[in-house]
């Protein structure tokens, strides 16, 4: 079944049903970013749980705020790098959510790239390097992309930060 959410924009997001959604956000433009009161997940968030990017992408192209947490301090991106998105989701992703990553970046010093080395996603890892992500930036830690993928023992994802560095 997965997760029952109070507020109905949330669950439509999650089950991607977009019409519900526009429905909502038709209503009412407020309910974009409206947190759900069991765990806090916005309807991006719930979208991004379960990979449904025409909902992620009709939610951002609408302004929702990529920066809000959930009650596990997690933001859409932490979901939306976990899923398995096809290539041309993620270049989306990655020219609809600028504001995001940079609030990622303030916030911890971590960049997407060190990111998708957290969540050990090989299918962005390329996309971001390819975007010229630098590899070689450290975060609050001290740790780059590399250390990390080192850390981990991810030997495909090392590979390809060494060969971009």
């Amino acid at each position: 079944m997965g997760i029952l959410y109070s507020e109905p924009i949330c669950q439509a997001a999650y089950q991607n049903d977009l019409g519900q959604v526009w429905r909502w956000v038709r209503e009412d433009g407020s309910y974009i970013n409206i947190q759900d009161g069991f765990n806090g997940d916005t309807p991006l968030i719930c979208a991004c749980r379960r990979g449904h990017m025409r909902i992620v992408s009709f939610l951002l192209r609408r302004n929702a705020d990529v920066n809000l947490k959930n009650q596990k301090q997690r933001t859409c991106l932490h979901y939306a790098v976990k899923k398995r998105f096809t290539f041309f989701d993620y270049l989306l992703i990655i020219l609809l959510m600028p504001v995001l990553l940079i609030g990622y970046f303030l916030m911890y010093g971590c960049t997407a790239l060190h990111y998708a080395c957290e969540m050990k996603n090989q299918t962005l890892i390329p996309l971001l390097l390819e975007a010229r992500a630098n590899p070689t930036i450290k975060n609050k830690d001290g740790e780059t992309s590399l250390d990390i993928a080192q850390r981990l023992k991810f030997s495909q994802i090392e590979l390809m930060l060494r060969k971009a560095s």
